[in-house]
This record gives C-alpha cells, sequence and structure tokens, in this order.
C-alpha cells in the first residue's frame, strides 16, 4: 500500500489525549463528521481550535433509526460559538461514520464515539492517516456530504459504505491464508457469516468476539443470534469480552492486514448509513492490532449459544424471546440432566 504512513490508536489504553492532541496540532482546518459527539473536553477543544481561526466545519448525524437524537448539546454549543454546523447527508437513514481531517493533511478513522465511556470502558480504534491520496478521498467524501450530492466509492481506496463495503469485507476474508481475529459488536449480515464459515471450512483459524445476545434490539434477536449460531455450531470460537464493553469494529487476518473504522457486520451498515473504515498493512499497526486481540482474548469467555445459555442470558437482563429464536428450553434442559445422569453412571 506504499509508503507507510498510519498510527494506530487504542481506546481506552491511549485515553482522550490521543484525540485531543490531534485537534490541537490543526492549524488551518478541521473537519469532523461524527455519530454521537457528548465529550465535554472535545466540544471545548473544537471551540479553542475555531477561536484561534482555525477553520471548522462538523457535520452531525441528527438522530438514530429509533429516532433519538443525542447530538442537541454538542450541536447547540458549536452553533453558538460560531462554528459552521450542519446535519449529515440525509440521503442515509443514518451517518454512523466517525472521522476528522486535520488541515486536510491528515485523517482520523475510528470505530469511536466522542462520548467519555468511548475513552475509558470500551474496547475501540481508530487509525490516524497522512497519506495523501486518502486523507484527499475523505475530504471529497466530506465536501460531497455537506453539499448533500453524490460520491462515487466504487473505485476508492478506503471502505465506505454504501458503496463496496460489503464486497471490500468479504474479499479481506477469502485472502485470508491461517487466521482472522474479529472483535464486532454484532454479527448478522448472512454474505459475511458465509465468507467466514468458508474461511473455517478451508483450515482458516477463526475467532470471533461478540456482544452476548441480551444487547440486540429485539428485531435484530433473530438474525445476530441465529448469525453467531451458525458460526459457533461449525466450530468457530465466539466469545464475550470481560472488564471492558466490546465497541470495536476491527478484523485481522494472518496478523499483518487489518480493517478498522465504523462498519458493523450487518446489511443496514453497508445498505443504507454512511460508514467509512481503512484497510492497513502496516506491521506496527498489525502488531499492535494482535497483540490488543491476544490480551483481550485471554480475558474473555465462551459465549453459551445453547437454548438454555441465551434465555438465561436475556432472563438476566429482564428481556425475553417472543418466538423467534424458536427456542425448546425445556427439552434441553431435560438433556442436559439426562448427559449429567449418564457421568454420574459412568463415574460410579
Amino acid at each position: 500500500m506504499g509508503e507507510k504512513k498510519r498510527k494506530l490508536i487504542v481506546m481506552p489504553d491511549d485515553g482522550l489525549g490521543a484525540v485531543l492532541r490531534a485537534i490541537e496540532t490543526a492549524s488551518y482546518s478541521l473537519d469532523i463528521k461524527m455519530f454521537h459527539i457528548s465529550d465535554r473536553a472535545l466540544i471545548e477543544a473544537v471551540t479553542e481550535a475555531h477561536r484561534r481561526g482555525v477553520k471548522t466545519r462538523v457535520m452531525l448525524n441528527p438522530a438514530r433509526r429509533s429516532g433519538e437524537s443525542e447530538n442537541d448539546e454538542a450541536h447547540a454549543a458549536f452553533t453558538s460559538a460560531g462554528i459552521k454546523v450542519k446535519d449529515t447527508n440525509p440521503a442515509f437513514a443514518v451517518t454512523h461514520e466517525k472521522s476528522m481531517i486535520v488541515d486536510d493533511r491528515m485523517v482520523l478513522i475510528k470505530t469511536l464515539n466522542w462520548a467519555p465511556k468511548h475513552f475509558t470502558v470500551t474496547r475501540d480504534y481508530a487509525v490516524l492517516t497522512s497519506d495523501p491520496e486518502e486523507v484527499a478521498e475523505a475530504l471529497a467524501c466530506f465536501n460531497a456530504d455537506w453539499r448533500h450530492v453524490d460520491f462515487d466509492s466504487q473505485s476508492a481506496r478506503l471502505i465506505w459504505c454504501p458503496g463496496g463495503g460489503r464486497e471490500r469485507i468479504a474479499h479481506f476474508i477469502d485472502k485470508a491464508h491461517h487466521s482472522l481475529c474479529l472483535q464486532h459488536e454484532r454479527y448478522q449480515d448472512m454474505t459475511i457469516i458465509e465468507r467466514l464459515v468458508r474461511a473455517h471450512e478451508r483450515g482458516v483459524h477463526v475467532r470471533v468476539m461478540s456482544l452476548p445476545p441480551h444487547v440486540l434490539k429485539e428485531k435484530k434477536l433473530i438474525e445476530g443470534v441465529n448469525g453467531l449460531r451458525i458460526m459457533h455450531d461449525i466450530g468457530i470460537k465466539v466469545h464475550k469480552l470481560k472488564h471492558l464493553h466490546l465497541h470495536a469494529k476491527m478484523m485481522l487476518a494472518d496478523g499483518d492486514r487489518a480493517i478498522v473504522g465504523s462498519i458493523n457486520l450487518a446489511p443496514g451498515s453497508f445498505d443504507e448509513r454512511r460508514e467509512l473504515a481503512i484497510e492497513v498493512d502496516d506491521y506496527e499497526i498489525a502488531t499492535r492490532l494482535k497483540r490488543t486481540f491476544e490480551t483481550d482474548w485471554d480475558n474473555s469467555h465462551r459465549l453459551d449459544l445453547s437454548d438454555v445459555g441465551i434465555e438465561e442470558d436475556l432472563e438476566k437482563h429482564g428481556l425475553k424471546d417472543a418466538g423467534s429464536l424458536a427456542l425448546d428450553v425445556d427439552n434441553a434442559k431435560k438433556h442436559k440432566k439426562g448427559r449429567s445422569r449418564d457421568k454420574e453412571k459412568d463415574r460410579e
């Protein structure tokens, strides 16, 4: 991929300062496109950049898919400071992209929102790139979304959605030779799940980290859980991270190629939302991602994706499957008791 001009940021390890320092380096311009901003220190840092003469533009996603608005306070703060701020392009159901372009010379492509928890209790990543082509491409999309016009992403270097995101990620998986390490909140896109299954079947060691079933919206429960169970049932290890909340969207192939960005492995992300990710093969970035993943894997546990395990996970959080998963918990418990009795007899 040419000369290496990229750096990895890991959260919460690197902390808020990593993003603050990028803002503080701005001398000419800041272009920010974000799904969610609520961190007061970052709002103040952007405001201070504007005060010292940095040309600042901010685009904020106006509402979640549910209609909930989380950016009203940030929007009001930026407007009050005289900063140019707009809602994101209405052509997309949601703008989930998380990016910042500094002085038209570097762009920060992130999995994290600018909310306090993403700097303290979530596993998240960002890639800072100063590659001129990647920066120019991010700026071209920013300008297109700012003006609410089309942006052609089909032949792009970066990975954009809508556009070629699904194909790029599917081909990334197809090229894996011996290992795939994934940290994603959810696995709902059947094309990507199929590719992961095929990778496992051809001998690639696939390890998946995911959120548990109870975090899924009721309408997304069936595809989210079934996707995990399909992978689990063929022998792919599916784990849940302990001590940190998994918010990252990261995959690492063969320990030397990675994709990091805002894209969830779900049809909505690929087909309806504005998303951005970057593919990298920088040695330093791949090495740190591998080290972080292995640490997280050591601090994780296997997700219980049996009928009983799923029901217990849902009930623990005051939820219940309405029938979409067709769980047969009573029968599963009988089989479990039968196996326990058989083991007792064997020991006798």
